[in-house]
C-alpha cells in the first residue's frame, strides 16, 4: 500500500496567515486491472480525475486532465476561466487518440482552489462528475459538491431515498464527464476560510466502500492528513477495493500572531 506524507504551506491572506497541511494517495484496488484515477495536489488546486473508458481510454482522460490543470497551479491563475480553458484543451487532448478513446471516454474532476483574488480569502470547489468534495467543520461533515448521476438525479426528485441508492444497478452511471461529448463547465460552490476546517477530495472508489460516517471516523481518529488518508484506504480496501480509490485530505490552520515585543 502507498506510503503518503504530509506537506505543508504558509499562506498569507488579507484575513491573517493560514499553514495548508496537505496529502493525497492513489490505489488501484482490489478488482481493477489498472488504475484510471488521478490527482493533483499542488497549492492553490487540489484535484481527483476518475477516468472512465475502455482499454487505456479512462487513463487517457484523467492524465490529460491533471497535467491541463497541473499547468494552471504551476502559473498561480487559478480562476473558473482559466480551469474552463484547461478543460477544454483536455477534451482535444482526449479526442485526439481515436485508437483508444471514443464518445464513451471521460473522466470526473473534482477539487478546491484557495481564491485570494478577493477582498477577502475564499475556496472555490469545482465538480464535473460523482468524485466528491467533503468539508470537516466544527465535528461534523458535509458533502459540498453535488454528484451528476442518475441515482442523484432520482433522490433530488424523490424518486429514491439514499439508502435505496447505494445499491442500485444505476449506481455507476454519471450524467456528465470531461469527454469529447459533455459540458466541461464545471458547477462551482465559494466557501469562506475557516480555521479547523479539512476537506476531503475523493473518487467513488473510497465512497463505495465507506460511508459519510466512516469517512468523519478516520478524520476525528487522525489530525494528521497522511495518516487519515492511510487509514482510510486501509479500510476501503478491506471492505471491498472494488475500484480505484483516489483520495486527498487538506487541513487548514490558522497561525498564531507573535505577540509584539514590549
Amino acid at each position: 500500500m502507498p506510503e503518503p506524507t504530509t506537506q505543508s504551506r504558509t499562506v498569507p491572506t488579507s484575513d491573517g496567515t493560514f499553514e495548508l497541511r496537505w496529502a493525497e494517495v492513489t490505489d488501484r484496488g482490489r478488482r481493477r486491472d489498472v488504475n484510471q484515477d488521478a490527482m493533483l495536489a499542488h497549492y492553490p488546486l487540489f484535484v481527483v480525475a476518475d477516468g472512465m473508458g475502455g482499454h487505456i481510454g479512462g487513463e487517457i482522460a484523467s492524465s490529460s486532465t491533471i497535467e491541463r490543470l497541473s499547468a494552471v497551479a504551476e502559473k498561480g491563475a487559478v480562476t473558473p476561466k482559466t480551469i474552463e480553458k484547461a478543460l477544454s484543451r483536455a477534451v482535444a487532448d482526449i479526442s485526439a487518440h481515436p485508437g483508444a478513446t471514443d464518445d464513451g471516454t471521460g473522466t470526473t474532476v473534482t477539487g478546491v482552489y484557495l481564491d485570494l483574488t478577493g477582498d477577502e480569502p475564499t475556496w472555490v470547489t469545482l465538480n464535473i462528475g460523482d468524485s466528491r468534495v467533503y468539508l470537516f467543520r466544527d465535528d461534523s461533515l458535509a458533502q459540498v459538491t453535488t454528484d451528476h448521476s442518475v441515482v442523484q438525479e432520482l433522490i433530488s426528485s424523490g424518486r429514491l431515498s439514499p439508502e435505496e441508492a447505494e445499491n442500485h444497478p444505476y449506481g455507476n452511471v454519471i450524467t456528465r464527464a470531461v469527454g469529447p461529448s459533455d459540458d466541461v463547465v464545471p458547477d462551482y460552490v465559494r466557501l469562506e476560510v475557516v480555521d479547523g476546517d479539512r476537506f476531503v477530495i475523493c473518487s467513488d472508489g473510497l465512497t463505495k466502500e465507506l460511508t459519510d460516517y466512516g469517512i468523519l471516523h478516520f478524520l476525528l481518529a487522525h489530525d494528521d492528513p497522511a495518516e487519515a488518508i492511510s487509514a482510510m484506504l486501509e479500510a476501503a480496501l478491506e471492505n471491498g477495493g472494488r475500484d480505484n480509490v483516489t483520495i486527498i485530505v487538506l487541513n487548514v490552520e490558522r497561525v498564531a500572531s507573535s505577540p509584539e515585543a514590549d
